[in-house]
């Protein structure tokens, strides 16, 4: 198992980078990014897969909510999702490889790879790969982590040497409806951690009272949370959480 690099425990971690879209730094952005780092915070970012196969900084599947056009990420190339703007700023949708280049070590870097399978399944290992090599040579502190344990697998087995998590949640009917009741109830105990040699999980906040995020934080296992929006909210989530994901505030 590698180990978790110590930033993770001591910087708070800022959701889809430090972003602000009054201030024109919205979420996975570049601006996000810089702003990130001026202010020391380590940085959580998403990564997405073009139609190249390119690994794209960008949480949604569609592109409508965050940029200037609709239709599926990946139905686009790498470069023509660089044209693509995002909402109020003139950049494009920037690639890991650029993020890796203007992170460049001076922070943590902790990267989700969101579920291409659709269903938390074992239709993995594209996007796994593109990060893999992206990451090749990169030596700063840097986790990567998914909802979906089959991601967090194929990733590991690529570079052993990069700690992994899991992203985990109650899973609630309301909050998934488009995951399967059986993938849902599966989910929820985090049955996955050992088998795909996790170092941590990065929990849902409301739910940080979880029996099974109790045991594992007794176990010594760092406890990550999402997302946090107030300082009130820090404080409540640190009784439990080592660390937490935040914004729309400075933590």
């Amino acid at each position: 198992m590698a180990v978790l690099p110590e930033i993770f425990l001591r910087n708070p971690i800022a959701h889809r980078a430090y972003h602000n879209r009054a201030e024109g730094r919205p979420e996975n952005s570049r601006g996000a990014v810089r702003a990130a780092i001026d202010a020391g915070y380590n940085i959580e970012i998403d990564v997405q897969l073009s139609a190249d196969g390119q690994a794209m900084v960008f949480h949604d599947y569609d592109l409508r909510r965050l940029t200037s056009r609709g239709g599926r990420l990946a139905a686009l190339t790498a470069e023509e999702l660089s044209t693509v703007r995002l909402r109020d700023c003139e950049e494009g949708i920037p690639s890991l490889r650029e993020i890796l280049d203007l992170v460049a070590g001076q922070v943590g870097l902790l990267i989700e790879i969101k579920d291409q399978d659709g269903a938390m399944g074992p239709d993995t290992g594209l996007l796994e790969a593109s990060v893999a090599r992206e990451l090749a040579g990169y030596a700063g502190p840097v986790a990567v982590m998914s909802f979906n344990p089959n991601a967090v697998a194929a990733f590991r087995v690529l570079m052993p040497q990069v700690a992994v998590g899991l992203t985990t949640s109650a899973y609630l009917a309301e909050d998934w409806p488009l995951l399967p009741a059986t993938v849902r109830d599966r989910l929820r105990d985090i049955p996955d951690f050992d088998d795909v040699e996790a170092s941590f999980i990065s929990h849902e906040a409301a739910d940080l009272e979880s029996p099974r995020v109790s045991d594992l934080k007794a176990a010594g296992v760092p406890v990550f949370c999402w997302t946090i929006k107030s300082a009130a909210a820090e404080k409540k989530a640190r009784e439990v959480a080592d660390n937490v994901t935040f914004e729309g505030y400075a933590a």
